[in-house]
């Protein structure tokens, strides 16, 4: 199939394209990278007006790192922030997700700010930016204002954006020192949508676990964070029980079966994933504590 027919625009500045979609209000669509939007116009489950064109605007295809974590501009293509070295150094969870997103292809044209607004439930950056306690910095001809993780998702493939509004950036912030992190997911299909996947980090302190968290996608119709410090907390990172933590989380996630695996599957993969990656986390957490030292 083909998309419905539609007006494209391609504005030349961030002033133009605020003022073209506020014109033309809830019947306009943002096109960036457009590797999720495209399918949806082919498949004709969307079908704007007016599609409104960011990619000359290169002023937004930019990758901010420093101590304090890491700013992403609406512009920056996954393989931009992947391969970004403050990025990775200020935010390691980035590299570590994004390695897993699609298909090199998708992401040289595919942005990482854009996948956040697509608010995907399954898709991997949406739980960085949970698990980050990230924020999305939005932008219309009425102002500015910042969107915390935790308020931007309200629904399977529908977020806090209104009409007219532009994801203009995003921000990771940086883990407390003596954390690690990870990303790990079953797909299918290498490339696939995960069936179940998780961002996961520890924190060590002293020599024991501070905090243990994880944030899943494919699993609930936002991203689900959980806090399963409880179950580990002061142990010693090598010798904790990781899968305590997989079975505490197995006990609150509660996801439903669609056509690529059953509920019962998917918590499954929960608590398996849960210990794995919280081990692979608190490896790397003691390998940054150690480099500190």
């Amino acid at each position: 199939m083909k998309p419905s027919p539609l007006h494209w625009t391609a504005p030349a500045s961030l002033d133009e394209a605020l003022a073209e979609l506020a014109r033309v209000g809830d019947e306009g669509k943002v096109l960036a990278g457009g590797q999720s939007l495209l399918p949806l116009l082919n498949m004709r489950l969307a079908a704007p007006a007016y599609l409104v064109d960011i990619n000359r605007l290169a002023e937004l295809a930019y990758v901010r790192a420093d101590a304090s974590g890491v700013r992403v501009g609406a512009l920056a293509r996954h393989a931009a922030v992947e391969r970004d070295a403050g990025a990775h150094a200020g935010q390691p969870l980035l590299r570590q997700a994004l390695r897993l997103v699609a298909h090199p292809v998708i992401r040289n044209r595919g942005t990482t700010v854009g996948s956040i607004a697509h608010a995907d439930p399954s898709g991997e950056m949406t739980a960085v930016l949970a698990l980050t306690g990230g924020t999305v910095h939005v932008a219309s001809t009425a102002g500015r204002r910042d969107v915390a993780a935790a308020d931007f998702f309200s629904g399977p493939l529908e977020s806090s954006l209104t009409y007219g509004e532009l994801a203009e950036a995003a921000t990771f912030p940086a883990f407390a020192p003596g954390s690690g992190s990870t990303f790990v997911e079953v797909a299918r299909r290498h490339g696939d949508y995960a069936v179940c996947g998780l961002a996961a980090v520890v924190t060590v302190a002293d020599g024991v676990v501070a905090s243990a968290r994880a944030a899943y996608v494919s699993v609930a119709p936002t991203p689900l964070v959980l806090d399963l410090t409880d179950a580990v907390r002061g142990a010693d990172p090598a010798t904790a029980d990781w899968a305590a933590a997989g079975e505490l989380a197995w006990g609150v996630a509660d996801p439903e079966a669609d056509i690529h695996a059953t509920a019962d599957y998917r918590r499954h993969l929960v608590r398996v994933l849960t210990a794995r990656a919280l081990a692979e986390a608190a490896g790397r957490a003691g390998e940054s504590t150690t480099a500190a030292a």
